[in-house]
């Protein structure tokens, strides 16, 4: 009778599935394909977008500024060349032109005659007539005279026509130097997120640090989630952006930024990772942007650094280590520390398994950081 209990109790019992191996998780193939994944955003900041197929290009001829500005340097220098030398040219061919209409040239050295361009005797004269016009050299040798009325309107269209493009090409040039775009190489971030527990709290982490010693006014902080998902209607909505809170109900995304700081994004019932533990975490597919944003101290222009985290450099239980000292009555910052982490006790669950372990009083506080309790080191 016990025996068929047994029996009967094991063939009614559901069948537990087999547990997830982690060979296959960190299987050669599956670590393959998310090296091979296309990053929306590269680490240094760049978006691996590109545009096709746009029909009104015109649009871009309406902001011509900024159309040359964002050109390559090579680009940008050949249309920097050749919007003097085609003035140049047509401008030279012009005085040439009237030249050889109105007899200057057939007459070049007889003193009777009043040229209206003096001393052109070819288009190479002519081109230096423009050249010298136009920049204001002015040797003396060629000049117009005032024997023809259409060889001043001529050097008053050209002085005109020299200036507007003195103006827009010296302003894109400026433009194109003093860009905060270089700002942005000296805002450097961590190589890795972590993932650990922080005031009771399970927290996503990185680091950002200033190099420069000129500080970014006003800076601010946000990331973006970056994954696909598909609604309850069926639609597949790829590389849909989520915002992660970064502290912008309490003012902590802006920052004062004169010594690397841990950016802290809690992770509660309202981030998308309440639900992720450390097992899920290597199954997810999942991309971090983070942006920062600041005033350049210097030219009082915007700047704008970002970076990017798959879900492959995130360090489930880690932390980072202190990378100020106080020495000599002021704060050393060690940059050779920025990037290094070290292992803390972390459950492997998610917060919304802790949270709910909490309420029945099942969750240890986490013990004190022995690095802290030091104080040498400090962030």
């Amino acid at each position: 009778g016990a025996g068929d209990a047994r029996r009967r109790h094991s063939a009614n019992a559901p069948t537990p599935s087999p547990p997830r191996s982690p060979q296959v998780a960190d299987s050669p193939m599956v670590q393959a394909g998310k090296r091979q994944r296309q990053r929306y955003v590269t680490k240094v900041g760049k978006c691996q977008v590109n545009l096709g197929n746009i029909q009104d290009k015109k649009r871009f001829l309406s902001d011509i500024f900024t159309t040359i500005v964002d050109l390559k340097y090579r680009w940008f220098l050949f249309v920097f060349m050749m919007c003097y030398i085609i003035t140049w040219v047509v401008f030279g061919f012009i005085y040439f032109l009237d030249a050889w209409v109105r007899g200057d040239i057939g007459h070049l050295g007889d003193p009777e005659w009043q040229a209206c361009i003096e001393n052109v005797d070819g288009f190479v004269s002519a081109l230096l007539l423009s050249v010298e016009s136009q920049r204001t050299i002015g040797y003396g040798t060629r000049m117009v005279t005032a024997n023809c009325a259409e060889g001043v309107i001529l050097l008053m269209a050209q002085s005109i026509v020299g200036s507007m493009i003195d103006a827009m090409m010296v302003g894109c040039m400026f433009v194109k130097i003093s860009r905060p775009k270089k700002r942005a190489q000296t805002l450097i971030f961590s190589k890795n997120c972590v993932i650990s527990r922080r005031d009771e709290k399970l927290c996503l982490m990185f680091r950002v640090g200033d190099l420069r010693e000129s500080h970014m006014v006003d800076a601010k902080i946000r990331a973006k989630l970056i994954k696909s998902r598909q609604t309850a209607e069926g639609e597949f909505i790829p590389l849909e952006q989520s915002e992660l809170n970064l502290g912008y109900d309490t003012g902590e995304d802006r920052l004062f930024l004169v010594e690397p700081q841990i950016i802290c994004h809690v992770i509660n019932r309202h981030s998308p990772f309440w639900d992720m533990s450390a097992e899920s975490l290597r199954r997810e597919q999942f991309e971090i942007i983070i942006i920062l944003e600041g005033i350049v101290e210097a030219t009082g222009m915007t700047c704008q650094a970002r970076t990017s985290y798959t879900e492959d450099e995130i360090l489930w239980g880690y932390r980072f280590e202190p990378c100020m000292s106080l020495e000599k009555g002021a704060f050393q910052v060690d940059y050779s520390r920025f990037e290094m982490t070290f292992e803390v006790q972390t459950p492997a669950a998610s917060a919304k398994e802790l949270h709910e372990l909490k309420e029945l009083d099942l969750v240890p506080s986490p013990p004190r950081s022995p690095t802290a309790a030091t104080g040498h080191y400090f962030c």
